[in-house]
């Protein structure tokens, strides 16, 4: 037993051997510090000690009457007879328990505990085990052996400037603290009790003591109060004309109204004055008038009050409301409750129980008013289809879970929801833990309000009475609504939500919460407007609610909703809403969009069937290996709003959004065109809402042929992986990080994105406070050796060292022979991932004294009167570790500043210019100082040399030339051209993953790679195809090793890139490309135009391709676009129809392949075709090589002969043709047989020689290297006349597509090319 007297409090706490704090030492004024008798502290609790504490609050010996000490009477023996006990257990009573006081129940019992004086050991288990069969998962109540003896009080008297809100309170003169019961009388008010049954629930953030759930009554110590007897009274059907009349009455007199009580409203405080409506019904009939009870010593009568029990209310007036004119009975500060008794009441006519004058009430005119200014409530919008009617029932279950105790939502029976939030809980939700029985009368059924909500809802108005039945049994947990500052039910209040839109506001905010609590807490997150600046989760959600509810025409009316005879309120009338948008966690996006994107994917969707046919086993698995699929924000339903703080990467150095759930790569632009480079956004918390979110798709498969693409089971394995990317323009920022304010923000960086009424966009700053920034003595403390990473004086502590610079060049991410200094560390070096960047400093180092925000550049302003003050010393800054967060933010061409904290020496860049690098770096003369970034070191984005004001155009000057040259592609093309590195800007027209070269060496970042795990091969490499300009025909292919494409984001078709460093080469067919090396990087400087479904090579014809002349082709090669002609075929030079092996490209010939050494056992052949052709369009000649489908095209043959065809080739496994060729220039014939005699037939036929429209590029690999040759005569027969002319080399074109020429169309492309040669000619001839 001794084990269980103390079950609960903490174990720190010393239990002594058995103390007894006597029952008159709680209640008496405390003496010094402790409030206890001494002996209470130090005996131990025997038999004679309790007989003692009996014998001194037992009566006197010779007057009969109780000991009265101190005003209290405090008689054991009253207890005892209570309790029905024998002697002899009243003292074992007190032998195992202890008396426990306010405070130490407050301060020291951390674990919900109950106590049971009376109770056997197993009529305790019996309780336990009833109140765990709702729950069976949880545990019962621990049981203790305390005592508990306190006066009942409403609270007015402890704190006379706290608000009188009803609720009940137990005290002694340690402490008060919050009670609840389930049945009290009036009498009991300011009484002392002892309390037989109880329980303790403290709080689960401990930011409060908990309360006191009375389980039983409670055992009076004191005489009870007495109660008059004979009262006059007047039946609501007598006393409810006088509130409908509207006669003037002589004079005021009070009325005392006897009745039924059919309704009771719930507790209200609006500014600061707490009221609430009961309803008292004649006994005969169904007449019932309303009483408001607003007098402060009258609002614990809502604890005694019980529906179907009659009362009498003296001492009523009569009041209007003065917006509606209704008339209610009003309690006066003489009014008294009473419990109706018909042997003590008697009837009293009206005419002489009412002779006064009504008055009109002052506060409910008030109150309505303070609501609908506190408020602001509105109607709820009507939508177009029909609303459905709610129904009102009543209901009694068992509360099982608290779904949402600050929305008011609650679980009952596992199956419905009980929403309270349209109620104000004044009580905190006290006794509302699961186990607790409720009951509701007269609350609203809705069905489905919400289409993703699970239950069906209970929704208590103003009009319903929520009774709490029986506590729960169960040690779960409380968690108190908040008393100020709720901001789901400022929002509810504000918009007059109903619980269509309520529900959908309660899931955004719990979502918001869940995800981003642990960045910025849980207070930060759920500020409210009305006290402070809003907070994010406010700042995210107004704006949709305007959005959804445009209109509010009227405020909710609270005193209608409680006194029409119709009722009307919030839930009356709700329609299923499905939720207008969504703000999913970044996980969830995640698999939403990996899941919408493999969402009917099929492999055949990602090449063209008359493509795919024709290919090899590696060609056609390497085309399915790469893909990607964009989706916007309204391809979602509902449409789904990006939420997320920046951050950088540490892996990759990337921009991402993070939550709680995960991370999502970003790639963020400027509509203009300029880099992403605001470091001030870094931590913040941003909205973006128009976005495109891109999923590239990886398989590995193995497919044989294109026939197989339905069969699924070749699909061996499929990742995705997701990124979003948006523009800054975009973005809104929900919550700026305080600690990059502190560490000394531009204004412009640190600045939120709010939209106006019209749509604009305007910077409000996140912390006016941080607006000036003193500047101090710039010259070095030559006094001063100390390092800067520990600061001894209060100005170190506070003042920063910044230095202004001009990024000139950036290289990319790559593993580098740096290693970093670390203590204790003698092995070798290894690898570090880093990167760097040459700058040029500007001005000298600056002193502040506050790490605040810095106004303007000063290094510049100062330097405008001579170049002399300039200086123009460069810096190779070198990042890695933490330092590598900065490699997304830092951009050519920007001015940035690097903010030392915690520093005031001057010269801590040029102390730090010397890291442990190899001699023969720092040797060289041209080498710039090597600078190693430290972590702790802030960079801040000033702005752009471009953007300099005129009062800095000076430093502009002194500048230009300095930055990196951005060459253009028509330069890099140019064969005058003679750079290896080059950097220059285009827009991809075309991506497509191919076979890595041969002669590429792998880079060193392979193994690295590996090690994380590769979403592509090695050995493949993307193509990339990219132009100057959106309709510029210069083009120029950029090769993109896969083991780099994990760093890159944002390579879309479409989409305006900035290479950097990369690699410039020229093949041995004279054509010029790049390669991505180590050192290489790439920056977005514009999104595509719109979301695509782009497979890994984009198929379909151009049909805006301009119509060109075969002599306007003459210029270099590789600036030849993509074109088309209309010219005629002349002859067809040779034809091949074969078919290969889908593995090894060997001859497939009868169904196997003809390869013998090693045997091949593919048994799946392609059938490949080509034709060499010869086209003229009167101004030059061009060789055509035709390729599989096109070949059908040329000769003109329909696809049921071109199939029979193939077939026929397949037995024989090849069929070559020539003709017109040397000998030796061309393909060896088959020997002779029927369809190689068709096949020629066919090339000769002069069908075949016919007007055709050409689509054709560059054959950038043409089976033969064509030298440059002059211009020969050749002689030309046009009937009987014979012409000479002037005829340059043949190009060789690559077919793209062929199209015959009808008869209107050939007389409109005729005249086209009559008029535009004409033309030309004039031109010449006038030069």
């Amino acid at each position: 037993m001794r084990g269980k007297f103390r079950q609960g409090l903490p174990p720190s706490r010393p239990v002594p051997s058995r103390p007894v704090a006597p029952c008159r030492a709680l209640l008496q004024p405390r003496a010094g510090a402790g409030g206890i008798l001494p002996g209470a502290q130090q005996g131990g609790c025997t038999e004679a000690n309790a007989a003692r504490w009996c014998a001194m609050s037992a009566p006197d010996a010779g007057s009969g009457r109780d000991v009265v000490k101190d005003g209290v009477r405090c008689s054991p023996q009253t207890l005892q007879t209570e309790f029905f006990l024998h002697p002899s257990i009243f003292l074992l009573f007190f032998f195992f328990s202890s008396f426990v006081s306010i405070s130490d129940l407050q301060h020291q019992q951390c674990m919900p505990c109950c106590s049971h004086l009376t109770w056997s050991t197993n009529e305790f288990k019996e309780w336990a085990h009833q109140g765990q069969g709702a729950l069976p998962s949880q545990s019962a109540l621990p049981r203790t052996y305390l005592i508990l003896v306190g006066y009942l009080t409403d609270g007015r008297q402890e704190n006379k400037e706290k608000l009188v809100d009803g609720c009940l309170y137990l005290k002694d003169n340690t402490g008060i603290i919050p009670c609840e019961l389930l049945h009290f009388e009036l009498e009991w008010l300011e009484s002392l009790f002892l309390f037989p049954s109880w329980s303790y629930i403290p709080q689960t953030d401990q930011s409060a003591a908990g309360y006191v759930e009375i389980l039983a009554d409670p055992v009076p110590v004191n005489l009870p109060k007495e109660v008059p007897h004979s009262i006059p009274v007047t039946y609501p059907a007598s006393a409810e004309p006088l509130l409908t009349s509207r006669l003037p009455c002589k004079k005021r007199s009070k009325l005392t109204v006897a009745g039924e009580l059919t309704r009771l409203g719930p507790p209200l405080c609006i500014h600061h004055k707490t009221f609430f409506f009961l309803f008292l019904k004649c006994f005969t009939s169904a007449v019932c008038v309303p009483v408001l009870v607003q007098k402060p010593n009258q609002l614990v009568w809502h604890h005694v009050l019980q529906l179907g029990h009659r009362y009498t209310v003296t001492g009523l007036s009569m009041s209007s409301l003065k917006k509606s004119g209704q008339r209610v009975f009003v309690t006066s500060v003489s009014s008294c409750l009473l419990p109706y008794c018909a042997e003590q009441a008697r009837e009293q006519p009206l005419g002489s129980a009412w002779q006064g004058e009504s008055t009109q009430s002052s506060f409910p005119e008030t109150a309505e008013q303070q609501l609908s200014d506190s408020s602001e409530l509105g109607v709820e919008v009507e939508m177009p289809r029909s609303t459905k009617e709610s129904k009102i029932i009543s209901y009694v279950g068992t509360v099982t879970k608290v779904l949402n105790i600050q929305a008011g939502l609650f679980l009952l029976d596992n199956k419905v929801c009980l929403c309270l939030a349209y109620q104000q809980l004044l009580n905190s939700a006290r006794g509302l833990r699961p186990g607790a029985c409720v009951e509701l009368i007269d609350v609203h059924l809705l069905q489905k309000p919400l289409v993703s909500f699970p239950f069906i809802v209970l929704g208590a108005c103003l009009s319903s009475t929520v009774v709490l039945k029986s506590f729960s049994r169960l040690s779960t947990p409380y968690h108190p609504t908040a008393s100020s500052g709720n901001l789901y039910l400022q929002l509810l209040f504000r918009y007059n939500l109903g619980m269509p839109l309520y529900l959908w506001l309660v899931s955004l905010l719990e979502t918001f919460e869940e995800r981003f609590s642990c960045f910025f807490g849980h207070r930060q997150l759920l500020l409210s407007s009305t006290h402070r600046n809003p907070g994010a989760a406010e700042n995210f959600l107004v704006p949709l609610l305007q959005a959804v509810m445009p209109d509010r025409e009227q405020a909710r009316d609270i005193y209608s909703e409680m006194l029409a005879t119709i009722h009307r309120c919030p839930l009356h009338k709700y329609l299923t809403l499905n939720p207008p948008c969504q703000a999913p966690s970044l996980s969830a996006v995640c698999r939403l969009a990996e899941r919408k994107s493999w969402e009917g994917f099929s492999p055949s969707q990602l090449l063209s069937p008359l493509e795919a046919q024709h290919m090899g086993t590696q060609e056609l698995n390497r085309r399915l290996a790469w893909s990607c699929c964009t989706f916007s924000a309204g391809r979602f339903q509902p449409r789904l709003i990006l939420l997320g703080v920046l951050r950088v990467s540490s892996r990759s150095s990337s921009l991402q959004l993070q939550d709680g759930s995960g991370t999502l790569p970003c790639v963020i632009c400027h509509k203009d065109g300029s880099p992403f480079a605001n470091t001030a956004l870094r931590g913040s918390l941003l909205q973006v809402e128009n976005y495109q979110l891109v999923v590239e798709r990886f398989l590995q498969t193995d497919f044989p042929s294109w026939k197989q693409l339905a069969n699924l089971e070749h699909m061996r394995e499929k990742k995705a992986s997701v990124y979003v990317q948006f523009y800054f323009e975009d973005i809104q920022v929900l919550h700026a990080d305080e600690r990059q304010i502190q560490k000394g923000l531009r204004s412009g960086n640190c600045s939120s994105l709010r939209k106006k009424d019209d749509g604009s966009l305007s910077f409000e700053l996140e912390t006016p406070e941080a607006k000036m920034l003193k500047l101090e003595d710039s010259k070095p403390d030559t006094h001063s050796n100390e390092s800067c990473q520990e600061g001894q004086s209060s100005t170190r502590r506070t003042s920063c060292v910044s230095h202004l610079f001009l990024v000139t060049q950036k290289e990319g991410l790559m593993l580098r022979n740096y290693q970093l200094s670390r203590e204790g560390d003698g092995e070798g070096q290894e690898l570090q991932c880093s990167f760097q960047a040459t700058v040029l400093w500007l001005g000298r180092p600056q002193l502040w004294s506050q790490p605040r925000e810095i106004e303007n550049m000063p290094e510049l302003e100062t330097s405008c009167d001579g170049e002399e003050d300039m200086t123009r010393q460069e810096a190779l800054l070198l990042f890695m570790g933490k330092s590598l967060r900065w490699f997304p933010f830092l951009h050519l061409d920007g001015l940035y500043r690097f903010i030392v904290p915690h520093c005031s020496d001057l010269e801590v860049f040029d102390k730090l210019c010397f890291p442990p690098l190899p001699p023969k770096i720092l040797s060289r003369s041209s080498c710039p100082l090597c600078l190693p970034v430290q972590d702790t070191w802030h960079l801040q984005h000033e702005t752009w040399l471009s953007c300099l004001t005129e009062r800095q155009l000076a430093a502009r000057l002194v500048l230009a030339g300095m930055e990196q040259r951005i060459s253009s592609i028509p330069e890099v093309l140019s064969n005058s051209f003679t750079g290896s590195l080059v950097s220059f800007s285009g827009e991809i027209v075309e991506r497509t993953l191919c076979a890595s070269p041969r002669n590429e060496k792998a880079p060193m970042t392979v193994g690295l790679q590996k090690q994380k795990g590769s979403l592509l091969a090695s050995d493949h490499s993307v193509k990339l195809r990219v132009s100057a300009a959106p309709d510029s025909p210069v083009v120029l292919d950029v090769y993109i090793a896969a083991t780099y494409l994990q760093r890159l984001w944002g390579l879309l078709p479409g989409a305006k890139i900035l290479f950097q460093n990369l690699e410039r080469k020229i093949s041995r067919f004279r054509n010029v490309y790049c390669t991505y090396i180590a050192s290489s990087c790439v920056s977005i400087l514009s999104l595509p135009a719109s979301p695509l479904s782009l497979p890994s090579s984009p198929a379909g014809k151009d049909s805006s391709l301009p119509l060109v002349f075969l002599s306007n082709l003459q210029a270099p090669l590789q600036h030849l676009p993509q074109a088309r002609i209309l010219c005629h075929l002349s002859c067809v030079l040779t034809l091949s129809l074969q078919w290969v092996c889908s593995l090894c490209s060997s001859i497939f010939k009868e169904g196997r392949c003809t390869r013998h050494s090693p045997p091949c056992p593919s048994h799946i052949g392609v059938r490949q075709a080509s034709a060499r052709v010869l086209v003229e369009d009167g101004t030059g000649e061009a060789l055509v090589l035709c390729r599989n489908q096109h070949v059908a095209a040329v000769l003109g043959v329909s696809l049921l002969d071109w199939e029979a065809l193939q077939n026929c080739v397949q037995s024989r496994g090849s069929v070559f043709i020539q003709y017109g060729e040397p000998t030796g220039t061309g393909c060896v014939e088959e020997p002779e047989d029927f369809v190689a005699c068709y096949l020629r037939s066919l090339c000769r036929s002069p069908l075949i020689c016919r007007p055709i429209l050409l689509d054709f590029s560059l054959d950038r690999k043409p089976s033969k290297i064509l030298q440059p040759a002059p211009l020969q005569l050749r002689n030309f027969r046009c009937g009987e006349a014979e012409f000479v002319s002037q005829v340059g080399p043949r190009l060789s074109l690559l077919c793209l597509n062929v199209e015959e020429v009808e008869q209107d169309a050939f007389s409109y492309l005729s005249r086209e090319r009559v008029w535009r040669m004409s033309a030309h000619c004039r031109v010449g001839a006038t030069a």
